[in-house]
């Protein structure tokens, strides 16, 4: 039989000294430590305290602030008094700030890739001192004279001026082309340096408010009608193909109108130029494009082209997205113009009017069945225009409506 030996050692309890003088003595450190990280002790801890957040630092080439010049400041009574005028893109809505205005130059790229010297709108509410905004980056429809460049109509009925007079810190690039871009093609319907133009201006906006001490609070919000909802959903997708730090702020974009699906944008806008020109339009098939004679095909091309730029215009586009359409080039088109399929990462709102004749209306649904079936999920969301009828203008008003009630139930620090 084994026999397990016991100590018979006498068991020697540790006393309170030997656990509880540590513990206290440790409890103490921390708390005196404590109380001198709260109170700033020490001259690193006070130091540190008093540093105020790093500057951005300046980028060089894309997103590089380059110049800034003041436009002015209008009171909330003039902005007041154009939103009462007939015509106003905004409308039920009371301005409670005065804004000020400037304008901000920056580098960006064109549709060949290289680096050229653009501008754009930046419109500040003029709140008491401290206050933080919610930043709002506006992208402006497409327009054919440089007068009309956000950066260039600073006027009390701006857009983004009346935007800002609610409580945002509000960004509109003029876009390549316009402003003092002015002479280089627009890159219309191209989707890369159209998100260039958008994110490029948000980059060098965030130097130029650190460095000028306008504040915001952290939420970023994208919305734009028309082409500039295409824009708005071109620069969301870069932001998240690229993993840019603006993500991180990105509360929600909204997009009206837009012409997210290229391809069925312009096989739609083919249908309106067979209709109004039944003799050409009998040799107009999509999908055919590509075996029209040079001489039918240059008169094609001048008919859609005057669907979409005036004569008048005193600014140059590049067209070269049509050189793919009327080359039946479906790849070029998807891989170089179109930007709704894909999955975004934040809430995407769009709207759209079911009567619109200058962009489909199966633009917007195409654009939301695609994202849904990426795996977006509710995550983005397709609200019907009701004006009568739901055309393209009619429903910029209610388009606008439609972004503020969005917009405003997420934006902080109005």
């Amino acid at each position: 039989m084994m026999v397990r030996m016991i100590s018979t050692r006498p068991f020697a309890a540790p006393s309170l000294h030997t656990h509880l003088v540590p513990a206290l003595r440790a409890a103490l450190c921390g708390a005196v430590l404590a109380l001198l990280a709260a109170c700033g002790g020490g001259k690193d801890d006070e130091a540190t305290a008093l540093q105020p957040p790093p500057m951005p630092v300046n980028p060089v080439g894309r997103g590089s602030f380059k110049a800034s010049a003041p436009l002015g400041t209008v009171a909330a009574d003039e902005i007041a008094a154009a939103l009462a005028e007939d015509g106003s893109r905004v409308q039920n809505v009371v301005p409670r700030y005065a804004v000020a205005s400037w304008r901000l130059e920056y580098t960006t790229i064109d549709a060949d890739g290289r680096e050229v010297r653009a501008s754009g709108l930046v419109s500040v509410p003029q709140k008491p001192a401290g206050s933080a905004s919610p930043v709002l980056s506006y992208q402006h429809g497409t327009i054919f004279h440089d007068e009309e460049a956000p950066s260039v109509h600073a006027v009390p009925g701006e857009v983004a001026v009346v935007l800002a007079s609610l409580g945002y810190v509000v960004l509109a690039p003029d876009y390549v082309g316009f402003g003092v871009s002015r002479g280089t093609p627009h890159p219309y319907l191209l989707a890369v340096p159209t998100a260039a133009a958008v994110n490029d201006f948000i980059t060098a906006a965030t130097y130029w408010r650190a460095a000028n001490g306008v504040q915001d609070n952290g939420q970023l919000f994208l919305a734009g009608y028309s082409e500039g909802g295409y824009a708005t959903l071109a620069a969301h997708r870069e932001l998240q193909a690229t993993g840019s730090p603006h993500l991180a702020q990105l509360r929600m974009a909204v997009a009206g109108a837009g012409p997210y699906d290229v391809q069925t944008t312009l096989d739609a806008l083919i249908d309106v130029v067979r209709a109004k020109q039944p003799l050409l339009g009998a040799l107009i098939n999509p999908g055919l494009l590509r075996y029209l004679g040079s001489s039918a095909q240059r008169e094609v091309r001048r008919a859609v082209l005057s669907q979409l730029i005036p004569g008048d215009a005193d600014v140059v586009y590049d067209t070269r997205f049509l050189d793919s359409f009327f080359a039946d080039d479906t790849r070029a088109i998807a891989q170089n113009s179109s930007v709704y399929d894909w999955r975004p990462q934040v809430p995407v709102a769009l709207f759209h009017g079911r009567n619109d004749q200058t962009v489909p209306y199966a633009s917007s649904v195409n654009t939301l069945q695609a994202m849904q079936r990426r795996g977006a999920s509710d995550l983005v969301s397709l609200t019907d225009c009701q004006a009568t009828p739901a055309g393209h203008i009619p429903c910029v008003p209610p388009f606008v409506a439609f972004m503020l009630g969005r917009v405003g139930a997420v934006a902080q620090g109005l």
